[in-house]
């Protein structure tokens, strides 16, 4: 394929923006290469500036579930769009989108609105340590919220220490506040929380792991990590940024049959646009300001063009359920064809996957943290991402993260993945 309209609109980028991108994953740094720039998207399709068509596994990370330019969605952007973009007063349409989440997901009462995952996980963090009185949290390496300071943690040099800054501008004195636990450890949480008894406010994971490419709880972890939560009052939350409205209705919570005391979303509820949210018990919610002292706020949260996207995404997937089993299916019959081909070869791999999100690892040992994820061939996923580029198919260009797909998605769609997978292993 061309890339020369993207490659030269890169070097223009790199002359005003940082690095060229205004999110570091898309510069092509872990694979290598310029990025691609899109020129427009429809269904499970993106086209770039250059006119090449490719068959797409990112999804916008995750919130195109129906696919690009839906039209109930773009249809309820121009019609509120012509009523005006924000107004920073409250309007009916957020009250019908939080009611309408609200009686999705279970074991949540209120729902705040902000404008992305980050903003919702500072906020659900912030909100745990007002509500408990508590300071600390626990965290897990390979899981990302965002990039509020608390998160942005490594690990120290023994298994119960506290975190050290992994980017310039994190203080000592955050970090000394955010503890990291290995991800489906157990003993590992166990362990932090005897060392640091009534201190921990709470406990944020993705209760599936999408930031160290797809990687499920192991049976039992979250439902361990509940009893630990209620056995040393501390709060659980749950990241469902990218697993909300996404792998149920009422998301990992409903799959797992696991109650968090916090939620945060983003991706899917807004439809495409910039929007995040928190959400909990009343008990916890009416901690926030105006009704209680933990202060939150945001001239653009529940901003009307965000709210009508999300309202119209919402309400597709609540009344047609089944789009949940669809995407399921799709996913493993594309992680069958995937095993098939490289089960064939001396590559190698493991595959990951729940519900509508999936990766391969090209690793001899399971994955299962972030741990065993760092340990898989990164030149081999290089070969294999620039490979399947060639053959229109993309995916996220980092073995870190994992794929999304969507219902437009079609069979002969997947099947000519599988054929593009085929094709690159021969080269790898």
């Amino acid at each position: 394929m061309i890339y020369k309209r993207s490659s030269a609109l890169f070097a223009e980028a790199q002359k005003v923006i940082p690095g060229g991108v205004n999110s570091p994953v898309r510069a092509f740094k872990a694979v290598g290469g310029d990025p691609i720039f899109v020129e427009k998207a429809k269904g499970a399709y993106l086209y770039d500036v250059d006119g090449n068509k490719l068959i797409d596994y990112i999804n916008s990370w995750g919130p195109m579930i129906l696919g690009h330019a839906h039209k109930p969605v773009v249809d309820a952007v121009i019609e509120k769009a012509q009523k005006g973009t924000s107004f920073g007063m409250p309007t009916q349409i957020e009250t019908e989108i939080a009611a309408l989440a609200v009686s999705m997901v279970p074991n949540i009462d209120k729902i705040r609105f902000v404008n992305s995952g980050t903003e919702a996980c500072m906020s659900a963090v912030r909100l745990a340590r007002g509500y408990t009185g508590k300071d600390k949290i626990i965290k897990f390496a390979g899981c990302y919220h965002g990039h509020s300071d608390s998160f942005l943690i490594q690990a120290g040099s023994g298994a119960v220490t506290f975190g050290t800054p992994n980017s310039p501008g994190v203080t000592k004195g955050t970090a000394k506040d955010t503890l990291l636990a290995r991800y489906n450890d157990i003993e590992n949480v166990a362990a932090l929380i005897a060392e640091n008894k009534n201190e921990i406010a709470c406990i944020i994971i993705e209760p599936v792991a999408g930031n160290m490419g797809c990687i499920p709880p192991a049976e039992g972890f979250l439902e361990a990590l509940r009893k630990l939560c209620d056995a040393h009052n501390i709060l659980l939350i749950f990241d469902e940024v990218m697993t909300g409205f996404r792998l149920a209705k009422g998301g990992a919570q409903e799959l797992f049959n696991v109650a968090a005391d916090i939620v945060t979303f983003g991706k899917v509820i807004g439809g495409g646009l910039p929007v995040g949210a928190f959400a909990a018990r009343s008990e916890i919610m009416n901690h926030l300001a105006p009704l209680g002292p933990v202060y939150q706020a945001g001239t653009l949260s529940g901003n009307p063009l965000a709210m009508a996207a999300g309202l119209a995404m919402l309400k597709e997937l609540n009344e047609n359920p089944g789009i949940f089993e669809s995407l399921a299916a799709k996913t493993e019959y594309l992680h069958k064809g995937m095993d098939a081909v490289f089960s064939e070869t001396e590559i190698p791999y493991t595959i990951n996957r729940v519900g509508s999100m999936i990766s391969i690892h090209f690793s001899e040992t399971s994955v299962t943290d972030f741990d065993t994820a760092a340990l898989a061939n990164n030149d081999s996923f290089k070969t294999f991402f620039h490979g399947l580029l060639e053959e229109g198919v993309y995916i996220a260009p980092s073995a870190f993260e994992t794929w999304f797909l969507c219902e437009s998605l079609t069979y002969d769609d997947l099947d000519a993945t599988i054929e593009a997978c085929r094709k690159v292993s021969k080269n790898m």
